[in-house]
């Protein structure tokens, strides 16, 4: 029954980590940017014959090393498993990412509005996968778990040094972008847009709409 109920929730996070693929991969076929977690991945991916899966899980691979980094004067077993449990949940993600921008590879927004409301369905399905991976409670992905761990060892709280990071993150795109062709690419009002607004979905979703009692179903175990 333990059994039973551990690949039910792992299920729902790779259902999760599925969706949040699905919105990152919208939004940057919106032409408008991409998210603040994906941006670097992002120039990296148009700049080099990688792809943005590639680039996701190399990232990702480099959080995790930056992750055993940050407890190495405090480690414990279980932090060491909660890092290395996103070694295998970076590569599905990746592959879910390369999946869908092979699927829509023909999609391109015929003007400015189709940018927009691919952008926003792009928001919307992102949060989906977001609530779907906190739901189960049973692991994290590269980015949060490095933001968690650095607020942890510097003493700072998570939401502002979440801030700092995509901060970070999409300025070291910017200079990436220039650096590589001269101009801005991959950066645009979009990422603003989706950095903005997602955070006010996800958190509709998961008290208005996705809560414990309508996911019953799909996960009894959250009762």
């Amino acid at each position: 029954m333990i059994m039973k109920e551990i690949v039910k929730k792992y299920s729902v996070f790779v259902m999760g980590l599925y969706f949040l693929a699905v919105g990152i991969v919208l939004i940057v076929r919106s032409a408008l940017g991409t998210t603040p977690i994906s941006s670097v991945n992002y120039v990296l991916s148009l700049n080099s014959p990688l792809s943005l899966g590639t680039w996701t899980f190399i990232v990702n691979t480099l959080l995790i090393i930056g992750q055993f980094w940050l407890i190495r004067e405090n480690k414990n077993r279980q932090d060491i498993i909660e890092i290395l449990l996103q070694l295998p949940f970076s590569f599905i993600f990746s592959a879910f990412i390369d999946i869908n921008m092979t699927l829509t590879n023909d999609l391109h927004p015929s003007g400015y509005g189709m940018s927009i409301a691919l952008l926003l369905t792009g928001c919307i399905v992102q949060s989906v996968g977001v609530v779907l991976e906190i739901k189960p409670k049973v692991a994290m992905m590269s980015a949060e778990a490095f933001v968690k761990y650095a607020s942890r060892r510097y003493h700072k709280e998570f939401g502002k040094f979440k801030v700092y990071f995509d901060i970070t993150l999409v300025t070291l795109a910017v200079v990436l972008s220039l650096l590589f062709t001269q101009c801005i690419e991959g950066v645009r009002e979009g990422s603003l847009i989706a950095a903005c607004i997602t955070g006010y979905i996800v958190s509709f979703l998961n008290r208005k709409i996705m809560t414990r009692k309508t996911l019953h179903k799909l996960l009894p175990i959250l009762k």
